[in-house]
């Protein structure tokens, strides 16, 4: 059995003050001073991963007491050292592969230094959440009543790595995009690219309003540090689906756009049954994409580093998906600023759009 482990830390200083009740009269400053100091720890072990082929594998999760102020604001040499602690903890433990969840993928240069310094795979986990993401707008789409092969599409971010393997994707299934990002220059290659790939037409945007003023479905994947995305930008009924950490869509579009169904990619089902041993908010069973990618890796015995530093290839991402698909992983659901999005507000949607 191959094993594996999965990194993981608190998404607020909220989620420290519930683990460590001792803790939680602290001030938030006071509380990140000393947490900072704490070293990486197993915080449960995962069971009951049953692939659809027979195979099974088991693993553990292993956090680090960073939120994402402090990953983002901490100097890289001390991230870089907590990183490398859980991934010597992950190799002591007896895993082959670790991933790297929320920030800890984020920050840095997305796993190469940690790779370097273990002896075990690193992933991202980032080509399953492109794949998912994909699938995800798609499906979030047909629910509220969208035709996909008949809506515009826009892609945020297009230009960088994840985002041109996104938009290529997601052209499989559109037949007009909008990509949006800075560099003119990468814009047109991505562009020269999807048209020779599909049908797809492509228009190059570089003001995002402009770009989403027409999109029915919307995929943003920039490295922006600040929200990009707001009420007024987008179209009447449309999908968003925010692949980006930190956030691209501003909380207020979930509160003053009503008519508007904001997603954070796919909740995934997991095979067998599967035990987390620790309560991360998801329903029972279902995980996220990037934690899915290194289960999948696991199952298949894949031996090395798989999604590393800041690219994803559309090589690896249909790879991928291949191999969720043969071990029984699929959508599960979807997510909304930290929430499962419920049936019912997929139907006010519809309704508010006039569908």
């Amino acid at each position: 059995m191959n094993r594996f482990a999965f990194i993981i830390h608190p998404i607020s200083p909220e989620d420290i003050k519930k683990s460590l009740k001792p803790l939680s009269i602290l001030p938030v400053p006071l509380l990140e001073a000393i947490t900072k100091h704490f070293p990486p720890f197993k915080v449960s072990t995962i069971r009951g991963v049953r692939s659809l082929t027979g195979a099974e594998t088991e693993g553990w999760f292993i956090g680090i007491p960073l939120t994402p102020r402090q990953f983002l604001s901490y100097p890289l040499d001390f991230v870089y050292k907590r990183l490398i602690q859980a991934g010597k903890l992950a190799e002591k433990l007896g895993a082959k592969i670790v991933g790297l969840g929320a920030f800890t993928s984020v920050v840095g240069d997305g796993g190469i230094t940690l790779a370097k310094s273990i002896n075990i795979g690193v992933t991202t986990g980032n080509s399953y959440t492109v794949v998912t993401a994909v699938e995800g707008a798609i499906e979030a789409a047909k629910l509220v009543g969208i035709n996909p092969r008949e809506a515009v599409a826009a892609v945020v971010g297009a230009g960088g790595s994840i985002g041109f393997t996104s938009a290529r994707l997601l052209a499989r299934e559109v037949m007009k995009m909008n990509i949006i990002g800075r560099s003119v220059e990468k814009l047109e290659k991505v562009k020269e690219t999807i048209e020779g790939e599909t049908n797809c037409e492509v228009e190059i945007k570089r003001d995002v309003s402009e770009g989403l003023r027409e999109a029915d479905i919307v995929l943003t994947v920039t490295s922006a540090m600040e929200e990009i995305i707001f009420p007024e930008d987008l179209k009447r009924g449309a999908v968003v689906c925010d692949v980006a950490r930190p956030r691209d869509v501003s909380r207020r579009v979930e509160e003053e756009r009503r008519d508007v169904l904001v997603i954070e990619g796919g909740v995934v089902e997991v095979p067998g049954d599967v035990d987390f041993g620790f309560d991360f908010g998801f329903p029972p069973k279902t995980a996220y994409a990037c934690m899915a990618e290194t289960m999948i890796l696991a199952l298949e015995g894949y031996e090395g580093n798989f999604t590393l530093g800041k690219e994803v290839t559309l090589e690896q991402a249909d790879m991928i998906a291949r191999l969720a698909k043969k071990h029984g992983f699929h959508l599960a659901g979807f997510r909304s600023f930290e929430k499962p999005v419920l049936p019912e507000r997929i139907e006010e949607v519809r309704r508010l759009a006039g569908r």
